[in-house]
């Protein structure tokens, strides 16, 4: 493959799936609060519902992953797709808690199936000068599926709470099918039946993890961890928040959430590039958690919308700049143990989807100000492990854990 290179062609399919998926999963956030109410359900109960989620994405990710190199990208994207679809319309159907928790852990299944092998997919088609510009358009798609999808999500909640599940599972089957009809296979069939007769087997995931303990990455696995968590704390329990606190309606929530991951997409697909080549990783890492943590904070001090609308912006702004940052730190220490760091960055994401919104729900039972507050802490933390990391390896340059 020539140098910076990317297959445009598949790569932008690739990209519209992505978007049509996320789409998906963006119309039923405004929506949530108050179809959770149907239920009778507290902040725990939500909490819970978002963890279930993270919980098989963590427990099926490794499986995922080795499924990936022995049957190819393709077939694991469409699976993936295909749950995700499948969870959308058990949720939309249920009339008991069971279901939807079955909903949710079904999706966090297609996730474990479909993100990894989407990621494995865009390193097929670019070349290692191009990889970071592929990721970033799928991030962007990503993004963008969440700029229009509560939009969508908030005017079709007009016609009913339970509209937009609907129509969520219905452009899901719609990624489903022009995944499988448009998406060519990547990884040839030679490389197929090499990985599936190879004698080497996989160290589980507990092993995994304490490998990493050991590696000289281990503070940055540890901020996708804590970002995750912050992320995933301030979002899972943000439409309730507002609609106790605020008395916000979906529309309201719909508008502050696609403003808010718009500024995400603008940054991710036009202005990160620059912004790191400008500043560097360790210190746009550093002011964006710190911002992140004031603004957690900011949104206790008063309901009105304009003034919640800036926080969002802002909190947004420094948290799509974050993941990045992080990312690209990672991928110049890994060398050649890329999909090992790969799999370890999609295991500590996923526990803290798992842990975030959980304790955010428990926490919102106890004292409705509570998550934001913790929340806050944790970034801080964040920061202070980052300072003291970068100290540590002020004079080291960053080289790979094993040299290619």
């Amino acid at each position: 493959m020539k140098e910076q290179s990317i297959q445009k062609a598949p790569l932008v399919i690739l990209m519209v799936n992505m978007f049509i998926a996320m789409l998906g999963i963006g119309l039923i956030i405004p929506v949530l609060p108050k179809f959770m109410l149907e239920f009778g359900a507290s902040g725990t109960a939500l909490g819970y519902l978002v963890a279930a989620f993270g919980l098989t994405q963590f427990i099926c990710s490794p499986i995922a992953g080795e499924f990936s190199d022995k049957y190819g990208r393709k077939r694991m994207i469409v699976i993936g797709l295909a749950a995700f679809a499948l969870s959308q319309l058990i949720f939309a159907l249920a009339d008991q808690m069971w279901l939807l928790y079955l909903s949710r852990l079904i999706g966090g299944m297609g996730a474990a199936f479909m993100i990894p092998s989407m990621m494995a997919y865009v390193a097929d088609i670019t070349s290692v000068e191009a990889r970071g510009k592929g990721m970033g358009l799928l991030g962007a798609s990503m993004s963008l599926g969440f700029v229009i999808g509560p939009g969508i999500g908030g005017f079709l909640a007009e016609y009913g709470l339970r509209v937009p599940f609907y129509v969520s599972a219905a452009v899901a089957c719609f990624a489903t099918l022009a995944s499988f009809v448009f998406l060519r296979e990547t990884l040839s069939m030679e490389d197929q039946l090499a990985a599936r007769s190879s004698e080497k087997k996989r160290e589980n995931i507990f092993k995994q993890f304490a490998y990493s303990f050991k590696a000289p990455y281990l503070v940055l696995l540890v901020l996708v961890f804590t970002l995750t968590f912050g992320l995933a704390n301030f979002e899972a329990i943000f439409g309730l928040f507002v609609d106790q606190k605020y008395g916000y309606t979906p529309k309201d929530i719909s508008i502050l959430i696609t403003v808010g991951a718009l500024i995400g997409v603008v940054i991710q697909s036009l202005l990160i590039d620059k912004l790191l080549r400008r500043f560097g990783e360790k210190r746009l890492i550093n002011l964006s958690f710190f911002v992140s943590a004031v603004t957690m904070v900011l949104m206790l001090l008063s309901g009105n919308f304009w003034y919640v609308m800036l926080v969002c912006l802002i909190f947004f702004t420094f948290t799509s700049i974050l993941r990045p940052a992080i990312n690209t730190l990672l991928s110049k220490m890994a060398g050649k143990e890329q999909g090992f760091v790969a799999g370890m960055n999609n295991a500590y994401m996923s526990l803290g989807n798992i842990v975030g919104p959980s304790l955010a729900g428990i926490l919102f039972d106890v004292h409705i100000n509570l998550p934001y507050l913790f929340g806050a802490f944790m970034l801080l933390f964040s920061l202070l492990l980052s300072v003291s990391w970068n100290r540590r390896t002020k004079d080291k340059h960053i080289t790979p854990a094993i040299q290619e």
